[in-house]
């Protein structure tokens, strides 16, 4: 079993920065791939990017890539977003999610653990 818990989250201006963190508590084997994902009001949850152990990989939705960045301390059991630049449709509780396998060509499919989301609020 792995619990993981986003911090971070908030209310921002268009074009200001927000970083997400997410702590892992667990088996490290279950957390190989760590990833996030958001839902905006009224629309189905969405891939925003997803990070290896020891960085073996790294992907990012096309919305999001060149403005948000995921890092990851692997001693920490800590994945972070970095946000940049952020939109109002950028709007969403962002869950962090965790498993032992990614599928780039669906990426929620072996995401087995998820944190209970933390809210994004970009407006003016």
């Amino acid at each position: 079993q792995v619990h993981l818990v986003e911090s971070g989250g908030g209310l921002v201006q268009p074009g200001e920065s927000l970083r997400l963190s997410c702590a892992a508590a667990g088996r490290t084997d279950d957390y190989f791939a760590m990833g996030w994902f958001r839902q905006a009001p009224g629309k189905n949850r969405e891939f925003v990017g997803a990070i290896a152990q020891r960085g073996l990989f790294l992907y990012y939705a096309d919305s999001v890539k060149g403005r948000f960045s995921i890092s990851r301390d692997d001693a920490a059991n800590t994945v972070h977003l970095q946000m940049n630049s952020l939109r109002p449709e950028d709007t969403a509780i962002y869950y962090c999610a965790a498993g032992s396998s990614f599928v780039p060509s669906s990426p929620a499919q072996d995401m087995v653990y998820w944190g209970k989301g933390i809210l994004v609020t970009v407006s003016s």
